[in-house]
């Protein structure tokens, strides 16, 4: 124990922030904990967590409607807005207290403001000031909104949860996860939404047979999907918003999200004060062990431009917190990590995409497969879902795994153990399926792909 006031001041408290403070008070350290937010972080606040609870909403008008090809007859629909939305704060609340409660669980001291940083071993939180051996920066993303003539009009993932008044035409800016989501999500609560993307195809980073897969299946849902196109300017009028397009053409709509991609949240906060600095992409440069080039600083999570996804914070969290104060040198791997888009149909992918699996290994086969999924041959719903098998030919381990249909997250979790654990396409070949479900497919592809 130093003679400082703290043994680990966690600035943020977020998944990864959380993680780390509790993990180390656990093996006996002093820890304090500022948030000037909300705790949590994004995910319980403005991201995974109301975003998945706005899907759920979302995909009931489908099933309504799905239901009538099983002999059900539903009513007239009716969507209130409000409802989800103060339902949703209510969850976010319990959760938020969770948070709050974890942290007092193991006597660590939380701080209600913005810390900034003093110096390498001071922290400001307000007007006091408070002493530590070391100091882990947790701070998160921050989505960011570029400027054009009207950019003030339009609002990030930040706001869209909880708007007044919902939005019956909705313009979505951008190509990630974050774009595609929220496309689905205010698309099936019966807003008119229509998507942007300056790109001739959505959905970078990912698998280029998902991409494609969900560039024709998303328009089906009623999404406006528009590439190679993007806006100039916003301007109010008659009570709405006028969007004007590069393509010439313009929109009136009752709200403009804009999902451009996020950026840390570093503002101040300090770093000045120490020799931590930044590599050329603006995040936080930090060794394997999450140590800034200020030997007492630390920062792990979406602030160090890793990837970001909660689970990957929690795990950061806990190796930094284990190496540190519990002398458990267990570090994180950050191969096959599974991962979703909530869009509609859902994405799940594992592994190696195709593009960079043919830049790793001397030689690939592909194993894919698209069919119309069971429900839907009642239902009438034009839907297919797509999954795909990439195998290392020299090892026969299946080193990509990738999908979009119905619950492909939960699907691709499972697999994503399998993968983890080194599965051969021989052991997927050799398991067997439970029948009739939709990831019996992953074991029963059998014929490899080709051209043609």
């Amino acid at each position: 124990m130093s003679d400082r006031d703290f043994d680990l001041f966690v600035i943020g408290a977020g998944s990864g922030g959380v993680r780390a403070a509790r993990m180390a008070a656990g093996f006996g350290a002093r820890v304090a904990v500022a948030e000037d937010r909300y705790m949590g972080g994004t995910c319980v606040n403005v991201g995974c967590v109301p975003k998945k609870l706005y899907v759920y909403a979302s995909e009931f008008g489908k099933s309504f409607e799905d239901a009538r090809g099983f002999g059900w007859s539903s009513s007239e629909k009716a969507f209130e807005w409000s409802t989800l939305r103060d339902n949703k704060k209510t969850e976010i609340s319990r959760l938020n207290s969770i948070y709050r409660n974890l942290l007092a669980g193991v006597d660590a001291t939380v701080f209600d403001g913005r810390a900034r940083i003093v110096d390498p071993h001071t922290i400001a939180v307000g007007e006091d000031q408070f002493t530590t051996e070391r100091i882990l920066i947790a701070t998160g993303g921050w989505p960011y909104i570029p400027e054009f003539p009207g950019s003030e009009l339009a609002i990030t993932s930040n706001e869209v949860f909880d708007l007044e008044t919902f939005p019956q035409r909705l313009l979505v800016i951008g190509g990630g996860y974050i774009a595609v989501e929220f496309s689905g999500i205010f698309n099936g609560l019966g807003s008119k939404v229509t998507q942007l993307y300056r790109g001739p195809l959505f959905l970078r980073g990912f698998d280029e047979d998902v991409r494609q897969h969900a560039a024709k299946e998303i328009p089906k849902t009623g999404v406006d999907l528009r590439f190679n196109t993007n806006v100039t300017k916003l301007e109010r009028t008659n009570g709405a918003i006028l969007a004007t397009l590069t393509s010439g053409d313009s929109l009136e709509v009752d709200a403009v999200l804009v999902a451009a991609g996020r950026r840390p949240n570093l503002e101040g906060l300090g770093i000045e004060n120490t020799a931590v600095h930044l590599n050329e992409k603006g995040f936080i440069a930090v060794d394997e062990h999450y140590q800034t080039a200020e030997p007492s600083v630390f920062a792990l999570g979406d602030v160090i431009g890793g990837m970001e996804l909660t689970p990957v914070a929690l795990a950061e969290g806990m190796a930094l917190a284990r190496r540190l104060y519990g002398d458990l040198k267990r570090e994180v791997e950050y191969d096959f990590i599974a991962t979703a888009v909530f869009c509609q149909p859902n994405i799940g992918t594992v592994g190696f995409t195709e593009e960079e699996a043919r830049e790793t290994f001397a030689k690939i086969t592909l194993y894919k497969s698209e069919f119309r999924p069971m429900k839907h041959t009642i239902s009438g719903r034009d839907e297919r879902t797509f999954m795909k098998l990439i195998v290392d030919d020299a090892s026969d381990r299946v080193v990509g795994v990738h999908m979009m249909g119905p619950d492909a997250g939960e699907i691709i979790q499972g697999i994503a153990i399998a993968l983890k654990a080194g599965a051969t396409k021989a052991v997927f070949d050799a398991t067997i399926g439970i029948h009739p479900t939709a990831a019996e497919e992953f074991v029963t592809m059998r014929e490899p792909w080709s051209a043609g």
